[in-house]
């Protein structure tokens, strides 16, 4: 405020003796956030606030001056979505209990009818392919739960990555926010699986596109079997070394040769793409420096 402004104030306090009245701006904006407040009660009014913190029980809203609770099971629409992250957000809610100081609000009745509206629009123009920025709202050890619009999609673990992974949260975390694109539709179940990975991406298609057979890497031994060692060449993509192409020499067991970790130096022989099978050759370098 500046000298000269107009405000609104209450007394609070008249001192007689040193004829100074003490007033309050902000007790008179509680009075009469009260009254709104009360009123949306009655109403059912939908109403704004700021969640200024949180304790065991729930959320605090501060609605024009006025604390309102949030129990935790009105604050979120899941029982396992982290009703603490709420604190800093603006929110709509709507009151359900105001008598004395006590004042009861939800949050998640609001945003029930808004989903409500959110599915309704959502099932009248989804359709396969089509792609969308979500928000991942839960994990599991199968996937990803992705709120679209209202609507939970499912990111199977098989979509999220190109690469091998033993757990969802190795790519993505609850919060973030994330372009899918829709996999397949069950309009009977209301049920959408989506993808995340991105055919571009594509490990095996960067390999056809970029790398001809000859073409040589320098790359890690990720594992060993029997009949040979398996070589990451790119990621997500391993091909096998056999054992007759380790050496010039006889290798009677591939350990006595190489170990999971070796940077080695191998040579493409032949891709099956439609089995994704990758023969390689170290063997085939050693001669090449031997000529």
């Amino acid at each position: 405020m500046k000298v000269g402004d107009e405000l609104d104030l209450i007394v609070e306090k008249v001192m007689d003796q040193d004829g100074v009245i003490q007033l309050s701006r902000k007790k008179l904006a509680s009075r009469k956030g009260m009254e709104e407040i009360a009123k949306a009660a009655e109403s059912g009014e939908v109403v704004e606030g700021d969640v200024t913190e949180f304790n065991k029980g729930g959320v605090v809203v501060n609605v024009k001056g006025v604390k309102v609770f949030v129990p935790r099971s009105q604050a979120t629409m899941r029982r396992d979505e982290d009703y603490t992250a709420l604190v800093g957000q603006h929110v709509q809610l709507v009151v359900t209990e105001c008598s004395g100081r006590k004042i009861v609000g939800s949050i998640n009745k609001v945003t029930a009818e808004q989903n409500k509206a959110k599915r309704e629009e959502f099932w009248a123009n989804v359709e396969v392919g089509k792609t969308y920025t979500g928000v991942v709202k839960s994990l599991t050890s199968y996937g990803a739960f992705v709120d679209i619009g209202g609507v939970d999609g499912l990111c199977h673990i098989s979509e999220l990555s190109w690469n091998r992974i033993k757990h969802p949260s190795e790519v993505v975390s609850v919060g973030d926010t994330i372009e899918v694109y829709v996999k397949d539709i069950d309009t009977e179940n209301h049920k959408v699986s989506l993808g995340y990975k991105k055919a571009e991406d594509n490990p095996w298609e960067q390999l056809k596109n970029n790398y001809p057979i000859g073409s040589t890497f320098h790359a890690p031994v990720v594992s060993l079997t029997k009949f040979g060692a398996f070589v990451r060449i790119l990621p997500g993509v391993d091909g096998l070394v056999h054992i007759s192409e380790i050496s010039n020499d006889r290798v009677e067991k591939v350990s006595d040769a190489l170990k999971v970790g070796d940077m080695v130096d191998v040579k493409l022989l032949d891709v099956d793409f439609d089995k994704k099978r990758i023969s390689l050759s170290m063997k085939a370098l050693l001669n090449n420096d031997a000529e």
